[in-house]
C-alpha cells in the first residue's frame, strides 16, 4: 500500500527494467503474480519516503535488514512484467559507491564505520549465496545520465502535465530488443569517432547490465522527482534522447559540427537542471 504521506521527495531519477513473469523462479513467480492483482501498488514517491525514512533513527539503517517485497508492475501487450525494488541489494551498491565517491571523514560523520563494517560483511556473505544477484533498478540524482538516452527514441517520450491530483510524469519506455541494439550500435559509432572515456566506458556498462535480463523486458526512463523542480515548460520542450540521437547519428555520418550542436543542447539544457542543487 502506499505511504500516507503527501510530502514529494524530489531529484531522482530511474533507469529500470520490468522483467515478464518467466523469468523468475518460483517461489518468487507466485509472488509477484499475486501482487500484481492487488488493488494498488507503491509509487517511486513511496519508495524514496521509505528509503530515507532508514536514514531518521539514531544511528541510521545503513542498509535494511529485510529484502522489499514491492515491485513496480506494468502491462506490456498483455503480458504481466515486474521490476522488483530490491532495496536491500541496491542500498549494499550504493554504499559501496558513497565509499569511492566521498572522503572517509565526511562519511564518518554521516554514517559511523562500524555500521559501514558490518553493512559490508554482511553484503558479502549474501554474495556467497547470490552471486548473480543484479539490481532492476539504477538511479541518479539531479539529473539524467546521458548514456540512458541512448536507449530510447524520441518517439517513445511519453509526457504528462501535471494536475491538482497528479505530479507531471515524463518518461520512455522501449522493448529491452531495442534498447540493447541502440547501445550496441551507440558504442561502435563513439569507438570510431571517440577516445575511450565516461561515455564510452558508462554506456558499455549499462549494455553489460541489460544483457543480464530477460530479453522480453522492458526498459524504462522515469525523470520521478527531477519531474518536480523543471517547470512546464522545461518538462514540455525537453526533448533529451532525440538530441543524443541526433549527436550519435552525426557522429555516424561524419558530422562533428552536428553533434557539437546537438551535445550542446543537452549539456546547456542539464547544466541548468543541476545549478538549482546548489540554489539554495
Amino acid at each position: 500500500m502506499p505511504l500516507a504521506s503527501s510530502v514529494i521527495v524530489p531529484y531522482v531519477s530511474s533507469l529500470r527494467v520490468y522483467e515478464p513473469l518467466a523469468a523468475f523462479p518460483e517461489p518468487e513467480r507466485t509472488h509477484w503474480a499475486r501482487y500484481a492483482r492487488r488493488a494498488e501498488h507503491p509509487t517511486p514517491q513511496d519508495e524514496l519516503r521509505a528509503s530515507l525514512a532508514d536514514l531518521l533513527p539514531t544511528p541510521p539503517v545503513v542498509v535494511p535488514v529485510h529484502e522489499s517485497g514491492d515491485a513496480y508492475v506494468a502491462e506490456v501487450d498483455e503480458v504481466l512484467v515486474v521490476c522488483p525494488w530490491r532495496t536491500r541489494l541496491r542500498g549494499w551498491l550504493a554504499l559501496a559507491e558513497l565509499e569511492e565517491q566521498y572522503p572517509a571523514p565526511l562519511l564518518d560523520a554521516v554514517l559511523p564505520p562500524l555500521l559501514r563494517r558490518q553493512a559490508t560483511a554482511d553484503h558479502e556473505r549474501w554474495r556467497e549465496r547470490n552471486p548473480d544477484a543484479r539490481p532492476w533498478i539504477k538511479t541518479s540524482v539531479w539529473h539524467v545520465p546521458v548514456r540512458w538516452f541512448v536507449l530510447f527514441g524520441d518517439e517513445e517520450r511519453e509526457y504528462v502535465k501535471g494536475s491538482a491530483d497528479s505530479a507531471p510524469v515524463l518518461r520512455y519506455r522501449t522493448p529491452m530488443v531495442q534498447a540493447r541494439r541502440r547501445v550496441a550500435r551507440g558504442l561502435r559509432t563513439l569507438r570510431e569517432h571517440m577516445e575511450e572515456g565516461p561515455l564510452v566506458s558508462g554506456l558499455l556498462e549499462v549494455g553489460r547490465w541489460l544483457e543480464e535480463f530477460h530479453p522480453r523486458s522492458l526498459v524504462e526512463l522515469d525523470y520521478g522527482g527531477l519531474a518536480h523542480v523543471l517547470d512546464e515548460r522545461e518538462l514540455a520542450t525537453d526533448r533529451s534522447a532525440a538530441d543524443v540521437a541526433a549527436g550519435i547519428g552525426a557522429l555516424r555520418e561524419g558530422d562533428p559540427d552536428g553533434a557539437a550542436r546537438a551535445y550542446g543542447r543537452l549539456a546547456d539544457r542539464w547544466r541548468a537542471v543541476r545549478e538549482r542543487q546548489f540554489a539554495n
